[in-house]
């Protein structure tokens, strides 16, 4: 009996050093980490009713903030006084459901016992732009700083109301989640950078960049004019869009954006120095953004995979196929031609602040003392996607879209020169009904940068799809760049 007893003892000595050495592990060895676990929710009540950081725009003002409230359980509300204009890029602070975007990513900051305050580099004035231009059509528009990578407009259809997700009743913040959730249209997910989408011929700028850079094209390069042609390993031909004629040289195929060129092109580039080529510009690699999510543009396949298979290669030469592209990525894309074959990452965060009472928006400016300043995103270059000379021809191919071709009707403004690329990109099968994506990448003054734009219109309308990306997409581009051009206020 003794003996049992010893060994149970014994056991119970073990038991309870085991308990001691897990309790010190997490309250002391793994204490830090369970703090910044954000499904930890504990430390958040503790702060939550108390003043967090602004958000401010690049022009001064305020889109996220804490306001004081006479009644409920909590005295601090979280608020974002743009409604749905900006929740895919602040994201939203709640108690039950964590939080996201730049209220997850600069929480520390923000919640502080001095809050902080974030300044993005988006203006509120070209934010406002997109929304309206965009109509509520799905779909996307963002504006980059040529020189900078700076994001200044970024703005999704469909989208939500981040004060409906904050608010204190957890009840009707998960209703209205699950609401949100359950359409499929996905308004939580930013389509600007967070989903990709097939490029149709904005693509073009990319299988003309790297047939140049190759040397299987040149600005003497000629296309004969046809309406068919059939690629190696095949017995389907490729049409022009529309099924039209069209061949000319360089500067004309690309002007009229014919099909055939590019797909030719393609083939003669080969799969290995054509995979290389897209991989310079950063397909299937990780976007280097400052925001949560980002998705990643894909090619669609290794050189493994095309070379039994020309004829798929040469499908993706115009966009088609499997070639999908995130919206924010082609705008970096339009800039990288623009600034010289330089590509920068982009950022939505400009400065951060140590202490939100020194920071004064309004006025169209931030204003704070500069020993108030924790951090300024600095500019970095991401990748070098072609040389300043291909750049240059580029840029020519491009003017020519806006001034004589498939943008002439719908992206000019009187005094500038805007250099641009369309696409209607088909996604239904042949025979089928049409259903298709607009899109418009520009940039202009086209002979000194400022600013790129890329807009993308979604196939989810009879509207879109029965239209193309010039006559959709670039009116929608129009209004931007004069907005930003003209320092719309």
């Amino acid at each position: 009996m003794n003996q049992r007893i010893r060994h149970l003892t014994v056991a119970f000595v073990v038991l309870f050093g085991i308990l001691f050495m897990q309790l010190s592990n997490w309250q002391v060895v793994r204490r830090d980490a369970l703090v910044r676990d954000s499904r930890n929710n504990t430390l958040d009540r503790e702060r939550f009713d108390s003043p967090r950081g602004r958000i401010v725009t690049a022009d001064g003002v305020v889109i996220a903030e804490s306001v004081e409230k006479d009644t409920g359980e909590f005295r601090w509300q979280r608020r974002y006084p743009a409604g749905d204009l900006y929740p895919h890029i602040t994201g939203h602070y709640t108690l039950s459901f964590g939080s996201t975007q730049l209220e997850h990513l600069e929480r520390r900051l923000l919640s502080a016992s001095t809050p902080g305050a974030v300044e993005v580099t988006v203006r509120d004035d070209l934010q406002r732009v997109a929304q309206a231009a965009l109509a509520g059509r799905d779909g996307s528009a963002v504006v980059v700083e040529v020189a900078t990578g700076a994001v200044l407009a970024m703005y999704s259809n469909p989208t939500y109301d981040p004060n409906q997700v904050a608010q204190h009743s957890g009840a009707a913040a998960e209703a209205y989640l699950e609401v949100l959730n359950a359409d499929p249209e996905k308004p939580l997910l930013a389509n600007a950078f967070q989903e990709r989408y097939m490029p149709g011929s904005t693509f073009k700028i990319l299988t003309t960049t790297i047939g140049l850079e190759t040397g299987a094209l040149t600005t003497a390069s000629t296309f004969p004019n046809e309406r068919r042609w059939v690629p190696p390993n095949t017995d389907n031909p490729i049409q022009n869009y529309a099924g039209k004629t069209c061949g000319g040289d360089l500067a004309e195929v690309f002007r009229r954006s014919c099909n055939i060129p590019f797909a030719r092109t393609a083939v003669a580039i080969g799969p290995s120095e054509f995979v290389a080529g897209v991989n310079r510009f950063g397909l299937d690699q990780t976007l280097p953004f400052d925001l949560q999510g980002a998705a990643t543009s894909t090619f669609g396949g290794t050189a493994g995979d095309f070379d039994n298979s020309l004829a798929l290669l040469a499908i993706h030469g115009f966009g088609q196929g499997s070639v999908q592209v995130v919206p924010l990525h082609m705008a970096m894309i339009t800039a990288s031609v623009a600034n010289g074959g330089v590509m920068l990452e982009p950022r939505v965060v400009k400065r951060t602040f140590a202490d939100d009472a020194l920071v004064i928006p309004g006025n169209g400016t931030v204003s704070s003392p500069i020993d108030n300043i924790v951090r300024t995103t600095p500019v970095r270059q991401w990748r070098r996607t072609m040389a300043a000379t291909t750049a240059a021809t580029l840029t020519t191919s491009m003017e020519g879209v806006t001034q004589s071709g498939t943008a002439a009707c719908c992206l000019q403004i009187p005094g500038v020169r805007i250099a641009a690329k369309t696409g209607t990109a088909q996604l239904n099968p042949e025979g089928e009904k049409q259903r298709s994506h607009a899109w418009i990448t520009a940039f202009a003054p086209a002979e000194a940068p400022k600013y790129a734009v890329t807009v993308m219109l979604k196939g989810t309308s009879e509207e879109i799809s029965a239209g193309t990306g010039g006559r959709l997409a670039g009116p929608v581009a129009r209004q931007l760049l004069v907005a930003a051009l003209n320092g719309a206020q």
